[in-house]
This record gives structure tokens, sequence and C-alpha cells, in this order.
């Protein structure tokens, strides 16, 4: 038998979970002459999501992640590489004749790619003006692309204005669909949502949640039943740890089912598998401990305790009355690395394990 949980990776069927609210609402967005700006913290399957449902759509998809992307050079030779993928290389050869700045190209052996390449150039308009127009181009009312550019935080860090220049030409195009995902929703909110930025309002504005915990009971319970007798039980026991944070549920889920089908005992399964995962990554959490400055360490202790709202008075009372400002740098730059997040209940660590790491050491 095959595992029926998967992590780690960009999921579809039979691995990917319910969503269904969120796949119309994202649909929805996507056949309308609007842009779309999804939210939430790694792992959320922000990806999953939206690859999920362009595939529905049937449409071309230009899809790029900015945090792979070292220059604006760089960000141009990429997407244009991505355009070659959609589009006959005879036709774009043609339009790429009017450039103002010629790219290299050449084809690679191994995979049969062309690859492109921008020389470093004093103004890098006119190469993105070149660039982004082109897929505007070889679209049409009717034959509408959809761009995805992953982590466009990260268009804050590739070149100064860069956004602005951007913004500048994607204003222009009616037969492209942009969606920009993000992890670090204060940068991201920064750029969509302050009134000076240059893409203040450019898209509709979409946080994505966790997975409702009914419609993760049912998939668990699913995957779980043809194993073991009592799947409902095993489903409620791996909610309960992961509070139906998409990863860390499949995860959790995956060694649970590899453990039961090994003939495990069901009685302490997810137990037995969260303690197995621990002791899995004791180093790396110990390496990652290692790293917190003397208030970050804080901050997770106050976390693993239940102090959901460290910025609170109670909060503060129980960091020892540290200062506000502290506590929120803390928080800020712990959100910004992926370490905590934040939801309807407050601040929490995102992964459970460590949480549950940290509380089992401090016990020692």
């Amino acid at each position: 038998m095959i595992n029926s949980f998967k992590f780690g990776s960009v999921v579809d069927d039979p691995f990917f979970t319910n969503r269904v609210e969120e796949l119309a609402k994202v649909k929805q967005i996507l056949e309308s002459n609007n842009h779309l700006v999804m939210i939430s913290p790694r792992r959320f399957g922000k990806t999953s999501l939206i690859r999920k449902t362009v595939k529905n759509l049937k449409r071309d998809v230009l899809s790029l992640d900015l945090q792979l992307v070292s220059g604006v050079e760089d960000f141009a030779a990429q997407y244009l590489k991505r355009i070659y993928r959609i589009f006959p290389s005879e036709k774009i050869k043609h339009l790429i004749k009017n450039f103002r700045i010629i790219p290299s190209l050449s084809l690679n052996p191994i995979n049969n790619e062309v690859d492109i390449s921008f020389k470093a150039t004093e103004s890098t308009l006119p190469l993105l003006e070149d660039v982004l127009n082109l897929l505007e181009q070889l679209c049409n009312s009717k034959h509408r692309a959809i761009v995805i550019l992953d982590e466009f935080q990260e268009v804050m860090r590739l070149e100064k204005g860069f956004d602005k220049k951007l913004r500048s030409i994607m204003q222009f195009h009616k037969n492209i669909n942009y969606v920009f995902l993000g992890s670090q929703e204060s940068m991201m909110r920064e750029i969509f949502e302050k009134k000076k930025s240059p893409f203040y309002h450019f898209g509709l504005f979409f946080q994505l949640q966790k997975i409702e915990k009914s419609h993760f009971k049912i998939f668990l319970t699913t995957g779980l039943k043809n194993i073991c007798k009592q799947p409902e039980k095993l489903a409620d026991e791996i909610l309960l740890f992961t509070d139906g944070h998409p990863y860390y549920t499949q995860q959790l889920a995956y060694t649970v089912w590899n453990n039961v089908n090994q003939k495990a005992s069901q009685i302490h399964a997810v137990k037995n598998a969260i303690e197995e995962t621990i002791q899995t990554h004791d180093l790396d959490y110990e390496r990652l401990w290692n790293t917190f400055n003397k208030t970050d360490k804080k901050t997770i202790i106050g976390l693993s305790q239940g102090n959901h709202l460290p910025l609170s008075q109670s909060g503060l009372n129980k960091n020892n009355s540290v200062a506000t400002s502290t506590i929120f740098s803390s928080l800020k730059r712990l959100m910004q690395n992926g370490y905590v997040i934040k939801t309807n209940k407050g601040y929490e660590i995102d992964d459970p394990f460590f949480n549950s790491w940290t509380i089992k050491r401090r016990e020692l």
C-alpha cells in the first residue's frame, strides 16, 4: 500500500486537502480582470492552492520564485526563459529582435531548454519593459496568461525602485492576471497596503489560513481507515497536536500511517510518531536554538508555555516586564525568519514539533 499523505513539496490530488472555498475564491478572481495578492506563513500551501486553481483553468502560466532571483537582469532572463516554455521559439525570436537590449541565448543540450542571460546595464527599465511587454503582446483577450510571482516581498532587495518600475509596466497589461504570493505578512502589507507604495491596492488581498479542522479530519480519516480500526480517533489526536497546520499535519499523519501500517500499536500511535519526529530532528533543533539571541529565546519559551499574546500586559508581566518594543522586535524578527506565525489566537511557534522539543528540553 502507498502512504496516503505527502509533505515537503507542492501537492495535488489525491494529497491535496479540501480548500473548496479558497479554490472557488481564487478561481473567481483569476477569471476576472483583477490581480491577486495571497499571503500566509510558509508551508501553508499557497503554491499548491494556486497551482491547482490554474491547472483547472487550463491557461498558460508563468511562475517565478523571487527568492531564487539574483538581480534585475536575472529576473528578466528567468522571465523570458519561461515565456519560451509557453510560446513557439520562432515567433518569440522575431519579436526579440526589436529588444533594446538583446539577450544571449543558447540551447542547453541536457534539458533541451533555452538558457538566457542579459548583461548588466545602467538602466534596467528598458530591459524590463521589453521582457514584460513581450508576454502581453503574445496574449490577447481570448488567450490570457497568468503570471505567478512567488515570495514577492523579495522585490525590495533586488534593486532600489524595482517595485516602481514593475508597477509602471504591469498597470497597462490587459491580457495578464498577476498573482503575488508572499510569506512575510508585514512586508507584503507594506507593499500592497501602504498608500505611498507603487503597488498600493494593485490586487485583491487574500490571506490564507490553516485548513479548517473539520475538513482536515475527513481527509485524515479517509487516509487512515484502510490501515486501522479507529481512524477518527487518530485524526483527532493528530489535529490536537498540529492545530490544522497543513505541512505538519501531513508530516505527522505520514509517520503515523507508516508506523501503523507496519503493525505498530495504535494505542499510542500519534504520541510515538511525535516522539520519533522530535528525536529525528533533535540536533537540528539544538542548532536552531543556539542561533537565537537571549531575547528571542525568552520569546520562544513564552510561546511554548501558551503565552500567545506576549504584547499584552499579562504577557509582559510573564516576561518580567521586558520592554514592549523589545518583545515586538523579537516577534518581528522571528516571524520574518519563519519561526513564529500570527494566527487568530495571537502568536505561536510555527513548528509544533520544535514547540514540543522546547518544552521537553526545559523539563530535563
